[in-house]
């Protein structure tokens, strides 16, 4: 049976990339944030990204902009989670946000709802301790641009039951994407490798090593990849990236997650990548 209703808790660059692909896919979409001028933006930049992706896209059919739109109620309250099937968290990589968005959504929505973390490196397990429907608390790793990217990183909690699972996948599937599922543990598979690649590349760029297109075209040249570390690091948010080493560093207790300085000054001055205008490379407008 088709899930109808998907809530998407944060409407930050993950939370618009969701909210667009499953209203693209036929969802009823509650899209909650903490104000109206972060919805009011998450609203505008959605319909400049469905713009895009017919123009780079042209063989494929995209519904009407206002019709994508009109499947995706955006709100400040969790109460209108209530009635959904399926509910996936993108807030900020902060424990104690986490903590109340939990404490809410697990109070509002039904005991059938499944619960997905869309997180870069907290544990699912700790996370599903939150509720009291651990065995319905998932993870969910998607990559950005959500829309265009096939592959999705599953994780399993200790008490994720098969059932879940199953659902979780049905879901993906509903929206064209696979997935791989994964074990429980703090940066999964995905963010282990590569937030100590990015945080790696950082410092070869605090120690002069190389410049930062150096950096990058080592990486696209040489193994062949679509962007090089640096360029990886804007994409995500630098923001996000230092949240994600210091959980691997604090979850660890290993140096190896130590976050590098130049990292930390850049997020201290708000250069988070494209989604400031600025990061290691300079953008045409925050995104």
């Amino acid at each position: 049976m088709k899930i109808q209703t998907v809530g998407v808790v944060g409407a930050g660059v993950m939370g618009i990339g969701l909210a667009q692909n499953l209203a693209q896919t036929g969802h009823q979409v509650i899209l909650v944030d903490i104000s109206e001028e972060i919805l009011s933006s998450a609203n505008k930049q959605i319909r400049n990204n469905i713009r895009f992706q017919g123009f780079f896209n042209k063989n494929d059919k995209l519904d009407n902009p206002d019709n994508i739109l009109h499947r995706i109620k955006f709100s400040t309250n969790y109460k209108f989670l209530e009635d959904t099937e399926f509910v996936i968290e993108n807030v900020t990589e902060k424990w104690d946000i986490k903590k109340g968005v939990y404490a809410q959504i697990d109070a509002i929505c039904p005991e059938t709802t499944i619960f997905a973390a869309n997180t870069s490196a907290i544990p699912i397990t700790r996370i599903a301790s939150l509720t009291k429907r651990a065995d319905k608390v998932i993870g969910m790793h998607f990559m950005n641009p959500v829309p265009m990217k096939p592959m999705v990183e599953m994780i399993r909690g200790y008490h994720t039951c098969d059932e879940t699972i199953s659902t979780a996948k049905e879901l993906l599937a509903q929206m064209g994407k696979e997935s791989i599922l994964v074990n429980d543990s703090p940066g999964f598979v995905s963010n282990r490798v590569l937030m100590l690649t990015i945080n790696e590349a950082i410092f070869l760029l605090q120690d002069q090593v190389a410049s930062v297109e150096e950096v990058d075209r080592i990486f696209k040249t040489c193994f062949g990849h679509k962007m090089g570390p640096l360029e990886t690091a804007d994409l995500i948010g630098l923001d996000t990236i230092l949240f994600s080493i210091e959980v691997l560093y604090e979850s660890f207790n290993d140096s190896k997650y130590r976050p590098c300085q130049l990292l930390k000054k850049m997020v201290d001055a708000g250069l988070y990548g494209r989604k400031s205008g600025q990061g290691f490379y300079t953008y045409n407008g925050a995104i």
